[in-house]
């Protein structure tokens, strides 16, 4: 388990003293994805390298399976920092060293015997997916076949949490969601803790199953990931959930309703399901849903037929719905 008590971070600048972390109070369970995410600027990247102690806090306590890190003699908290591994945006590959070699790096400097060194890492390359690259530079390979090197090369130690700083950022959607599987799958198979640092809610939603928001270096709100997307209580959660609010098409709507999804089935066809079961057609003049694991939620703002009849029985439709909300917008104007 890891916990944050009374976390803070204060830099010393030309200004006077700036503080990136305020009073940062958050437990991850073991086995946790847990997702860290923020605007730019809110801290996310100072609190991640406050949990290995890369930056030692100015004030508060970073507890790990009950051990705190900020008291640890300089010979325990390497030991301790063995069990925590990073990887970055920018890979940080050695440049001059194999893939392979690589990988085998961080045991080199741990003692490893080299053929059990390179048993392992022959291992690790099995499971990132890339068991052909042994032999092949950093410079041979695509972004997305570098951070599965460097996850390779973070396993390496054995660690018991991983921290991804980023670790996607610099990928293209389809290359991201193929590392966010593989972190996943990590997690699963070998019980690894994954801290993910984002500025973006997409990765959140993929793989995390509880997130805190950092804004301005507070922790603003924290919870499971479905609590957070069906009802972000922060202004800083409402800008992240909803980055670009309801999209309003200019239709024409005698009656519009606005519906919210609370986590119900993502496949169920709503509206599709309502022209087949009631014969009634809706326009939906706007939308901002989500699928969280297989759950939808969001909003959608939709305009029932002129016909009061028709009207009537789609708001019927809509409100005997398991897990969606329905409220009537009568200020609407298109």
């Amino acid at each position: 388990m890891i916990e944050l008590k009374h976390l803070s971070k204060t830099f010393p600048t030309a200004e006077g003293s700036f503080d990136a972390l305020r009073e940062i109070d958050l437990t991850i369970a073991d086995g946790d994805i847990f997702g860290v995410v923020g605007m730019s600027g809110a801290g996310k990247s100072t609190l991640v390298r406050c949990i290995n102690l890369l930056e030692r806090p100015t004030a508060g306590q970073v507890l790990i399976d009950g051990r705190d890190m900020t008291a640890l003699p300089p010979k325990e908290l390497r030991e301790m920092r063995r069990s925590i591994s990073m990887i970055f945006q920018q890979f940080n590959l050695l440049m001059q060293r194999t893939c392979l070699g690589n990988i085998c790096f961080p045991m080199e400097i741990a003692g490893v015997k080299p053929a059990e060194a390179r048993k392992r890492a022959l291992e690790l390359l099995e499971i990132v997916g890339l068991p052909d690259k042994a032999d092949a530079y950093p410079a041979q390979l695509s972004g997305g076949q570098k951070q599965r090197i460097a996850i390779a090369r973070a396993l390496a130690s054995d660690p018991k949490v991983l921290l991804c700083d980023e670790a996607t950022s610099a990928l293209d959607p389809t290359t991201t969601r193929s590392i966010l599987r593989l972190i996943q799958d990590i997690n699963r198979r070998m019980g690894i803790t994954v801290i993910v640092i984002t500025h973006e809610m997409t990765v959140v939603e993929e793989i995390c199953s509880h997130v805190a928001i950092l804004d301005h270096g507070r922790m603003v709100e924290t919870g499971a990931v479905e609590e957070i997307f069906q009802n972000p209580k922060t202004e800083a959660g409402r800008r992240l959930v909803y980055p670009d609010g309801v999209q309003l098409d200019q239709l024409p709507a005698a009656n519009v309703v606005r519906i919210a999804f609370n986590g119900g089935s993502s496949y169920e066809p709503l509206i599709a399901s309502l022209a087949i079961d009631c014969g009634v057609k809706v326009n939906i003049l706007g939308a901002d849903t989500r699928n969280v694991n297989g759950q939808a939620f969001g909003t959608m703002l939709l305009g029932l037929p002129q016909d009061s009849g028709e009207a009537a029985k789609a708001l019927a439709y809509l409100r005997a719905q398991p897990d969606v909300t329905v409220e009537e917008v009568p200020d609407y104007h298109g």
